[in-house]
């Protein structure tokens, strides 16, 4: 289909595409195996600009929009997830420094994270507060230079493995969310140690770690723009953020059909090939149709936010949710049409569906994003009446 992409946009996606079939296809499986980050895959990203793309030009960027990104992350997904996650979580972690944070700021991290020498992080979900992200209970107490973070943060995307973090803290206890703030903490900021890291059903080449604060003191320059702002702009961010999720889940669920096509197409039963069988081609014209409506939904909302939309939350959230369901049902009918094969870790597709599960879970489970947008609709009702 033509998605009306501009001839950048089309280059930078075979260019994404190209390090996916290159550099990620032939050590997909056995990253999945050693769950060992994929250093040497997130240098060949560094050294083709990728992580240019989502910064702005004046802080050594490429500037492109969440189009740009989900282009990237849908095209490196279609071959790993687990690898386009480590990608995609760095231009989380950078987001609210891009959206909220001073020049001071800009200036002083950007460039290092549009080179790719420094990976990103977004630090939000504790032991106590995933879905409820309001439930925070890390601190930042106010001292004299800085701020003192206590806490522990649970299951953050490039934990141990970034050098920058944005972290969610309560400034202020008694004003729940309102109460929160964001701030940068570097790696080595004495007080600031991780956890294990996690064994995870999918995207196991991704680290997860716990973030745990101890007493760690933040310069008072690394707090994002001012105090009990922390909530609205986590929302914002998130707002942005899903319609990359969505993106992932379309690279997974098209590398699941382009597997499926290519199995059942070489399948010899019954003297034919499987592909040839009706009740085999309906499931096929169903996931290759579900695929596309997934993608057109992920790119016209990511269009919408790169045309300066500030009232997303309901769209990004519908990208999110859609997406992340068709990948999860093509996943499965595409394990399902290979048969035993489907199932064995000799074939990828046993592991595309550990992997698509995770788009329904983070960035907010589509259970909590349904409510979202049930409640965005009601809103625009009361509007109308």
């Amino acid at each position: 289909m033509d998605y009306g992409l501009s001839e950048e946009q089309i280059t930078l996606r075979d260019l994404a595409r190209r390090i996916a079939e290159e550099r990620i296809l032939p050590v997909r499986a056995e990253l999945d195996e050693t769950e060992e980050f994929p250093w040497a895959i997130m240098k060949d990203l560094a050294d083709s600009d990728m992580f240019r793309v989502f910064v702005p030009e004046e802080y050594d960027g490429l500037g492109g929009g969440t189009l740009d990104l989900c282009l990237v992350v849908e095209e490196l997904s279609r071959a790993c997830s687990g690898v386009a996650v480590c990608y995609a979580a760095s231009a989380l972690g950078a987001s609210a420094i891009l959206q909220f944070g001073s020049e001071e700021q800009k200036q002083k991290y950007l460039p290092d994270i549009a080179d790719g020498k420094r990976l990103t992080a977004f630090g939000l979900t504790e032991p106590t507060a995933g879905s409820d992200a309001a439930g925070i209970r890390t601190t930042a107490e106010k001292v004299s230079g800085g701020y003192v973070l206590n806490g522990t943060k649970q299951f953050i995307t490039n934990g141990g493995e970034a050098e920058i973090y944005t972290i969610i803290a309560l400034t202020d206890k008694s004003k729940g969310a309102r109460g929160a703030s964001a701030f940068i903490v570097e790696k080595d900021t004495p007080g600031f140690t991780f956890g294990k890291k996690e064994k995870k059903m999918g995207i196991r080449t991704s680290a997860t770690r716990e973030l745990i604060f101890r007493d760690c003191l933040v310069p008072e320059e690394n707090l994002i723009g001012r105090e009990g702002m922390g909530f609205v702009m986590t929302m914002r961010v998130l707002d942005k953020s899903r319609p990359g999720i969505g993106a992932q889940a379309v690279g997974i669920a098209q590398g699941a059909l382009e597997a499926a096509v290519d199995y059942t197409s070489q399948r010899i039963q019954f003297g034919h090939p499987i592909i040839s069988l009706p009740v085999v081609q309906d499931k096929l014209a169903d996931m290759a149709t579900q695929v596309e409506a997934a993608r057109l939904l992920v790119y016209g909302v990511a269009r919408t936010i790169d045309s300066g939309a500030k009232d997303i939350t309901e769209e990004a959230s519908m990208a999110k949710v859609f997406a992340s369901d068709v990948a999860m049902k093509v996943t499965v009918d595409a394990v399902q049409v290979c048969g035993g094969a489907g199932y064995m870790r000799d074939y990828p597709l046993e592991k595309m569906m550990r992997d698509a599960k995770i788009t329904q879970i983070y960035e907010g489970s589509n259970e909590v994003l349904r409510n979202t947008i049930a409640v965005g609709l009601r809103k625009r009702k009361a509007r109308r009446v």
